[in-house]
């Protein structure tokens, strides 16, 4: 049971005009503990505001729900089950208010549905058909808000949960663009390797060029999809939901907690060489585009890891997709696989680009988080190692990053640069 506190200020303004307008001695609005249909159950009563303070006698009752045109026969029955414990002496001098021929008890219902009581009570006279007319229009009043308080409830736990399923839809729909990026960028580059190295009259070189091509097309639409992803986070207005036929007893319960960001990551025994092979031959053709130095370092017969090859290919992708990008013209990028750390194995990046300061080294691999980066020209979604850090714990590893790179890349001139390690275990 709860109750805005507009809806307990309507209640007790209603509970002045009871006692000043028409003399009542004792006043109480109940609010059913549920909602509940009439003539189906029982519900337990709790008082919201009562007149006078101490009136409130009747807390936990409980009472059977009667059909909506009620009449002398609920009176009776609620009379009786609160004065059945109580002497006649206790009656006489402390609750001859409560008799039933000088109190009204009225449902506040709507069709067909208990939302509370309005009991009020008076120690002189009986009430006349007048007065009765009045309280019942002040039943009806207090019913329709106590409805219109239920709607705003509802709607609010509604938009509540619609907007906990949106975020979550947007997550997994930032997670699926960025893994989109990856390809599409190596695609694009062997198709442009592959022109380059294609004569002027040979078949396959406008191939090559509709691959290019088409690259730069699908760049493009994901630019417009980011932008218009951006502008309906800003301005979506949520569709109002259908109110349910019965009156608000269960709110619908949308399954966000069942809504991954990322689907679940199964493991196997496999190679870190394996894994590396085609990212390597990928990583190499975008270095020697931009005139970067890729060194890697693969011992053979590696003990076996347990991973998800095509996941820890995901996120190797993304490391290796941002030290090409952070690398500088002329750079040097370094990988060296088969470190070991107790029962884990670790493939470790290093690059020397402009490394990442300190104060964001502690939020990097939180969601859209780029921190300097954020100023710089370099394109990105701040997405790439928050993917990257929930994938590897899913299969149980770690990711560790350090500024300055932890591992020597050489002499060749630039930043500090960076060193990601990921560990997954033996």
């Amino acid at each position: 049971m709860s109750a805005s506190s507009e809806f307990v200020t309507l209640c007790r303004s209603q509970v002045a005009l009871l006692t000043q307008g028409l003399g009542a001695a004792l006043s109480i609005v109940y609010l059913t503990e549920e909602l509940v249909e009439g003539g189906k159950e029982q519900t337990k009563l709790i008082p919201l505001v009562s007149y006078p303070e101490t009136a409130a006698a009747w807390e936990g009752l409980n009472v059977a729900v009667l059909p909506e045109k009620t009449s002398s026969n609920f009176p009776r029955l609620l009379s009786e089950t609160a004065l059945e414990n109580k002497s006649a002496k206790e009656l006489d001098e402390s609750e001859h208010c409560l008799l039933p021929s000088r109190q009204i008890v009225l449902p506040l219902m709507h069709e067909g549905v208990l939302m509370g009581l309005l009991v009020t009570a008076r120690e002189d006279r009986a009430w006349n058909e007048q007065e009765h007319s009045e309280i019942e229009r002040i039943a009806q009043t207090l019913a329709l808000a106590r409805l219109l308080d239920q709607r705003r409830e509802w709607f609010e736990q509604q938009l509540s949960q619609q907007q906990r399923l949106q975020a979550k839809q947007r997550d997994l729909l930032d997670n699926l663009l960025h893994q989109f990026r990856n390809p599409l960028t190596a695609l694009r580059t062997f198709g442009k390797l592959l022109f380059k190295r294609l004569t002027p009259g040979d078949a396959n070189r406008a191939v090559a060029d509709n691959i290019v091509r088409e690259s730069d097309r699908l760049s493009e639409l994901l630019q417009q999809f980011d932008r218009v992803i951006d502008l309906t986070t800003d301005d979506l207005e949520l569709q109002k939901p259908l109110l349910p036929t019965a009156l608000f007893r269960e709110p619908i319960q949308v399954a966000t907690a069942q809504l991954p960001l990322l689907p679940a990551v199964e493991t196997e025994l496999c190679s870190v060489a394996d894994v590396l092979e085609p990212l390597l031959m990928s990583a190499r053709a975008i270095a020697q585009e931009r005139n970067l130095n890729l060194q890697a370092d693969i011992p053979p017969n590696l003990p076996p890891i347990r991973a998800n090859a095509k996941v820890l290919r995901e996120v190797l992708s993304n490391l290796i997709d941002n030290a090409l990008k952070y690398t500088p013209t002329g750079g040097q990028i370094y990988i060296q696989a088969g470190r070991q750390q107790d029962s884990f194995q670790g493939v470790a990046l290093s690059d020397n680009g402009p490394g990442i300061p300190s104060g964001d080294l502690e939020h990097i691999f939180e969601r859209h988080y780029r921190g300097v980066q954020s100023k710089s020209e370099i394109p990105g979604t701040g997405l790439g190692l928050a993917i990257a850090k929930e994938l590897i714990e899913q299969m149980q590893g770690k990711i560790e990053a350090s500024s300055p790179a932890q591992l020597n890349t050489g002499s060749i001139a630039g930043g500090p640069g960076t060193t990601f390690i990921v560990w997954l275990p033996i």
